[in-house]
């Protein structure tokens, strides 16, 4: 069964710029993945320092595989110093219609 995620990403200020870049350079070859069927990060309309990223995947071994690539996990490493406060996931149902 397909999963479907949103994910904030909440930035330091100054950080904002270098995760924006970091998160699209990833997005071409996590579309590439097996199992990926959607992968869009979009910054925040506001202009706060956030980026939301809608995922939907094949299923669980997919969003595992994603999880484990070096390219991601470089990423979630560099993260740890652009964070504002944890990354919130948050799990969707399927669509209303």
């Amino acid at each position: 069964m397909a999963l479907a995620y949103l994910a904030e990403v909440v930035l330091k200020p100054d950080c904002f710029d270098s995760a924006c870049r970091a998160v699209g350079a990833i997005v071409q070859a996590t579309r590439a993945e097996t199992g990926c069927e959607r992968f869009d990060p979009h910054p925040a309309a506001d202009g706060s320092p956030r980026i939301f990223i809608y995922e939907r995947w094949a299923d669980q071994a997919a969003f595992d595989f994603h999880h484990a690539q070096p390219y991601t996990r470089d990423v979630f490493r560099a993260y740890e110093d652009w964070l504002a406060q944890p990354v919130r996931l948050t799990e969707l149902a399927n669509g209303l219609n």
